[in-house]
């Protein structure tokens, strides 16, 4: 909102007029409630679906594809897929990197003389928007499912470069800890450089770093990427037995 962008979750534009000063009349329906939005520009963000009704979904077994992991096979039995969440993934994210990884695992099952399965856990992604955003592990909720009880470390600030420079952005890094084991299942940041940071913080995360061994790597300042590393104070304490 601090750069006047109003961001509208789950509606659907229904109808957009130009008025006489130029501006943008937009009737948006947001679960069957329609409102007015005045606006300079929309940019409406539509998403995408898989178009797989042409091909079997449906992995099948058979003898010639008995050695690879069943979900890679398709008709007809000889073929095989290696593709992003649409297709065959279990995770999210559409990511290349996980179709690379998944092809380059076939190729070592089918012709390497040894049998290679893809890790689907603490798959880091990331969002190139206006903030970026960059994720690993855990969201709070899949963690709280998974292991009944958290520690919840986050927090917001304001980067010293915005500090000097008069800019009131700000930018928010939180780590989702599993309070039995003290692993950290779960590393997000929403501000710049974010997709940047959360690559080098995904290499700990898959690692099953403890929360301890974050506090213990000495901090680099002025940056953002060092709150992770100088968060203290346990923000939520979440226990579903």
């Amino acid at each position: 909102m601090r750069k006047g962008i109003d961001l509208r979750l789950l509606s659907e534009p229904t109808r957009i007029e130009r008025r006489t000063d130029g501006s943008l009349l937009v009737t948006l329906t947001t679960a069957g409630h329609a409102e007015q939005v005045e606006a300079d520009a929309v940019m409406f963000a539509t998403g995408r679906r898989p178009a797989t009704s042409a091909s079997d979904s449906k992995p099948r077994a058979s003898p010639s594809t008995s050695r690879v992991p069943s979900r890679w096979t398709s008709s007809p039995p000889a073929a095989y897929r290696a593709s992003t969440r649409w297709a065959t993934s279990p995770i999210a994210s559409p990511l290349t990197p996980v179709a690379i990884r998944e092809g380059a695992a076939l190729a070592t099952t089918l012709f390497g003389g040894r049998r290679v399965a893809v890790d689907h856990r603490d798959v880091p992604h990331a969002v190139f928007s206006q903030p970026p955003v960059g994720a690993v592990g855990l969201t709070e909720a899949a963690a709280l499912a998974a292991h009944g009880s958290l520690e919840i470390y986050a927090t917001t600030f304001r980067p010293l470069k915005n500090t000097l420079s008069g800019r009131n952005e700000r930018t928010l890094v939180k780590l989702v800890v599993d309070a039995a084991s003290q692993r950290v299942v779960g590393a997000h940041m929403v501000g710049p450089d974010a997709p940047e940071i959360i690559q080098g913080i995904a290499i700990a995360v898959k690692a099953g770093l403890s929360k301890e061994q974050f506090d213990a790597t000495v901090a680099i300042h002025p940056t953002a990427a060092e709150e992770f590393v100088t968060l203290r104070e346990k923000r939520t304490v979440h226990s579903t037995r």
